[in-house]
């Protein structure tokens, strides 16, 4: 993909709407689809990279109340002919064909790999990658298990909603503001991972979420990790004008 002149691709991530209640999600979805209202005029794509909610399934005739103003929003601009694309994140990897059958909008469940004017994008959500964290991807494997999401879907959605909130939340305060922390980048399991692909591949960029932490580090002369953020606390994006990507903060 050649962007034209003056069109740019926009990246964000990790809104989590739901926690840690509805009245403080409002706020910050009022936020993003101000935000991407203002990033309408020159958009060529939107990459959404995860954790768009903190908890959502999709039942077979049913879908988690709230944020429709988010969901409107996303509907409109594809119907503008602007293509979205989103990466499920750990808090929203049971998504099935809702986005692509009633928005347009196409889910991605694994990293992938784009080429924009000549230059390699390596974009994912980012959990499961690099070393460590064992626990983690064992559970990974029994939430994108086929069975195991069936078997959730027998639960009544009231019953159901209730109780992955509940885990979520937990979670939540489990990790507490761990995710704030840079570790270093000899220790953040990302830049690793970007450095284990860099010695196989080249790839110009490598863009995740999931950290909740705005990071743009270079990995070589000719390769940058870039973390896009968060919208509970800081509000970054990254935007490619065609040349280069920048990291940005979104000021209402």
């Amino acid at each position: 993909m050649e962007l034209l002149p003056g069109k740019k691709i926009y990246f964000l991530s990790d809104f989590h709407l739901g926690a840690p209640d509805f009245a403080a999600s409002l706020v910050r979805e009022k936020k993003i689809v101000a935000f991407l209202e203002s990033i309408r005029c020159d958009a060529a794509a939107i990459i959404v990279d995860g954790d768009v909610f903190d908890f959502w399934y999709e039942y077979k005739t049913v879908v988690p109340k709230h944020f429709v103003r988010l969901l409107g929003k996303l509907a409109e601009i594809t119907d503008s002919g602007i293509p979205v694309m989103l990466f499920a994140g750990n808090h929203d990897m049971w998504m099935r064909d809702y986005f692509q059958t009633e928005l347009n909008i196409p889910v991605y469940f694994e990293p992938r790999t784009f080429t924009w004017n000549n230059k390699k994008f390596f974009i994912g959500h980012g959990d499961g990658l690099g070393p460590g964290d064992h626990g983690y991807k064992f559970l990974k494997k029994i939430f994108r298990n086929k069975f195991c999401q069936w078997a959730f879907g027998q639960l009544h959605p009231t019953w159901g909603m209730r109780l992955a909130n509940y885990f979520s939340r937990k979670s939540r305060q489990k990790t507490g503001s761990s995710d704030a922390v840079f570790l270093g980048e000899d220790n953040e399991w990302l830049v690793i991972f970007c450095r284990e692909v860099l010695a196989k591949e080249h790839f110009g960029y490598f863009i995740f979420g999931h950290r909740h932490l705005p990071l743009k580090i270079k990995l070589n002369d000719n390769a940058e990790y870039i973390n896009l953020g968060d919208w509970i606390t800081h509000f970054t994006y990254a935007v490619f004008d065609g040349n280069t990507v920048e990291l940005k903060k979104w000021e209402d």
